[in-house]
């Protein structure tokens, strides 16, 4: 008689007994390792989109590039169930974040930055009568983002983003001629030019090649701006800042 090992889906223990079964019959398990976070769970599923697997590929193809409907074809799941899979994750992002702050129970050395870049880039929500900016600096030498806000083009989010860099002590700070930068200054040391902004400005371009939602000319944007600032914010957590997702 062949008998199948059952793995928890979360921690990955086999300290699984049977606990009983669903209403539509299908078995139940329970997982007894005292660290796991999920201790009930299922092996099959009536519908695919409740699959541990199908909900991993739903946050992979989100974060390479695909839209919901192309997820939803691939998939063959409802774009409803790609949305609710997206918006689950909005405790990992918000409407602002710090490499200084990826996860609370992960410690973090703030490393002092001498030279740092600072740029906004646009994009739009529903239509391009509403517009949706992110501001971010990145460190000058290594290219790494720093912190990032997302919000309107007003000296207000600037100032939500100084308030992030600010453990960061930047001494040198280059960004181009946008008035805001120079009400509300985010370094000692302030240089102006677009000579000085190259680096940013190829990080901008690398965004809006890899995120969907950020291209130019695209009929892919977000109707919402919870969809919009989690996508963004997943992305640059997990391919900035490192974060496991």
């Amino acid at each position: 008689m062949a008998m199948i090992t059952v793995h928890c889906p979360e921690c990955g223990s086999q300290n699984v007994v049977k606990n009983g079964k669903q209403s539509n019959g299908k078995p139940r398990f329970r997982c007894d390792n005292p660290d796991c976070k999920r201790r009930y769970f299922q092996t099959t599923y009536t519908h695919k989109g409740r699959q541990p697997e199908v909900k991993r590929q739903i946050l992979e193809m989100t974060l390479n590039g695909a839209g919901i409907r192309d997820t939803s074809r691939v998939l063959g799941v409802g774009r409803n169930t790609i949305t609710r899979e997206i918006k689950k994750h909005r405790n990992l992002t918000g409407e602002s974040s710090t490499s200084a702050e990826l996860a609370s129970d992960t410690p973090v050395d703030v490393v002092r930055v001498d030279q740092a870049e600072a740029d906004e880039m646009w994009s739009y929500v529903g239509s391009k009568a509403n517009p949706r900016w992110i501001w971010h600096a990145i460190e000058r030498q290594s290219g790494r983002v720093l912190a990032y806000v997302f919000g309107t083009r007003k000296d207000a989010v600037l100032k939500e983003l100084r308030k992030l860099l600010e453990p960061f002590g930047i001494a040198n700070l280059f960004t181009d001629d946008w008035g805001a930068y120079h009400r509300v200054p985010l370094a000692p040391n302030h240089f102006v030019g677009k000579r000085n902004t190259q680096r940013i400005e190829r990080k901008h371009l690398t965004w809006r090649t890899r995120i969907k939602r950020l291209a130019r000319k695209t009929i892919c944007f977000s109707k919402c701006e919870v969809m919009h600032d989690t996508v963004i914010g997943l992305f640059i957590n997990r391919y900035e800042f490192g974060l496991e997702i």
